[in-house]
């Protein structure tokens, strides 16, 4: 079974994504910032792909996104922003730090599994 990681500082976000990911056949970890997901990624190096919030507390998402692509490990993960950022800016920084795909909030099932099949995470 794949393995996602959801980065959220929102309680409720991380259980919508979770419920969905599940639903498309993944385990999922939670991370209620950037943080927390590094620690957590350390201790799981099999995460496949990555949801990832832009705003939260201790480290942003664009911070996460910066420091994981920094290790080779998680070289072959996507990553998708799932923000309320909705500026153009903000989307282009995002990928130009390594996010593969970005979504904005509010989002619903069928974009997240639309966007996991574009980068390759279900079928």
């Amino acid at each position: 079974m794949s393995k996602a990681m959801i980065v959220d500082d929102s309680r409720a976000i991380r259980m919508i994504l979770s419920n969905t990911l599940k639903q498309l056949g993944f385990e999922t970890l939670q991370a209620v910032d950037g943080k927390d997901a590094l620690a957590q990624a350390d201790q799981h190096p099999d995460i496949s792909v990555f949801l990832v919030d832009w705003n939260m507390p201790e480290m942003n998402g664009l911070e996460f996104v910066q420091n994981i692509r920094k290790d080779p490990r998680f070289a072959p993960a996507p990553i998708i922003m799932v923000t309320t950022e909705t500026e153009m800016a903000q989307v282009m920084k995002a990928l130009e730090a390594g996010a593969n795909e970005y979504v904005m909030k509010p989002f619903t099932q069928e974009i997240i599994a639309d966007k996991l099949r574009m980068v390759g995470a279900v079928e």
